[in-house]
């Protein structure tokens, strides 16, 4: 039931426009002024910020220096998403984060422990098998404080991304909607187009929105099959904390002190289409094996019905369950 935990708030459809225009504008605008202000400071920020240039930018302020403030816009997005759905519709974080009556941490701990090995492995195996398309990066101190900046804020990146998609826009899609499948389907793809003006789409061109896409519909069904968003939190932090990590690339969004650095010629090969077709279907048969998921359908494409309705059906069911009882106990006594 967790696109239903909107019925806790106040769920008008005029609180959940207003609420992704002003989150919106403060994640992209307001967050984005402190790094707009440095890069104001130094000589040709102005064509570097015209241009969306990334890896001018990461040159001029200094790489990590860069990402703590392109971080930084995130962090400030999810406190003023915090704000408005406790003041706006009197909701609270957990309503936005499970169904269940607490936060369960071992799940995120488990998604992101798993997507973690995983993605390790993936990596060093293809660094093994490719030592030439790779370069040994590792820098100490700049390491150091590249971890210290990727671990506090990129959980915070991407619980951003997951609380505004999967749980703000999710839920009030689905409210307003009645369905489950238009909010799986609209969050999905807005995931996807929110990637269109990083640099790995203009290096490798429009088919790795397949990958973005199809990540975006691998943590929705996440979220709607597990009935939080607990899952999507672990997988997703994993996810961009291994990247920025372990492996950098000059035309990629995250310009780091990784240890390694991509230095082959990108090309859109399988390795983009794999995950989507391959490896997130996998993880779905893990996921719900564990958790024991049943009832795809209804939970993946079912609608939503309010709380009163709901108790209202269970209701008249019980009571027609009680007659049809009592029916057949007169029978009985008459026979």
């Amino acid at each position: 039931m967790y696109i239903e935990q909107a019925y806790k708030g106040l769920s008008d459809f005029w609180r959940y426009l207003v609420g992704i225009l002003v989150v919106f504008i403060a994640w992209q605008f307001l967050g984005g002024l402190p790094l707009i202000v440095a890069l104001m400071l130094k000589p040709e920020g102005f064509s570097a910020l015209a241009g969306n240039n990334m890896g001018k930018m990461a040159d001029m302020l200094g790489s990590n220096i860069f990402l703590f403030f392109m971080l930084l816009t995130f962090a400030i997005g999810l406190l003023c998403l915090f704000i408005w759905v406790k003041f706006i519709h009197k909701q609270t974080p957990k309503e936005l984060t499970t169904s269940r009556q607490k936060v369960d941490y071992k799940r995120i701990f488990f998604a992101f422990s798993l997507w973690t090995i995983i993605s390790v492995i993936t990596i060093f195996a293809d660094i093994y098998n490719s030592p030439e398309n790779y370069e040994f990066n590792f820098q100490l101190k700049p390491f150091l404080i590249l971890a210290l900046i990727a671990v506090v804020f990129i959980p915070i990146q991407t619980s951003m991304e997951e609380y505004f998609m999967r749980g703000y826009m999710m839920q009030g899609i689905g409210v307003i909607a009645k369905n489950r499948w238009l909010p799986l389907v609209l969050t999905s793809t807005l995931f996807g187009l929110l990637h269109i003006f990083n640099p790995e789409v203009e290096k490798l061109g429009y088919g790795i929105m397949v990958y973005y896409i199809g990540t975006g519909f691998f943590l929705g069904i996440l979220t709607l099959m597990d009935e939080g968003l607990e899952l999507a939190l672990g997988f997703h932090a994993a996810n961009n904390l291994t990247a920025a990590l372990l492996l950098t690339a000059d035309w990629t969004a995250f310009q780091t002190h990784s240890i390694y650095r991509d230095v082959s010629e990108p090309a859109l090969g399988w390795d983009v289409f794999v995950p989507v077709f391959v490896v997130f279907p996998i993880l779905l048969f893990v996921f719900s094996k564990k958790y024991n998921w049943t009832d795809w359908k209804e939970r993946l494409t079912g609608k939503v019905v309010p709380p009163e309705t709901h108790n209202a059906l269970m209701s008249n069911n019980s009571n027609t369950f009680l007659i049809e009882n009592d029916h057949s106990k007169s029978d009985n006594d008459a026979q």
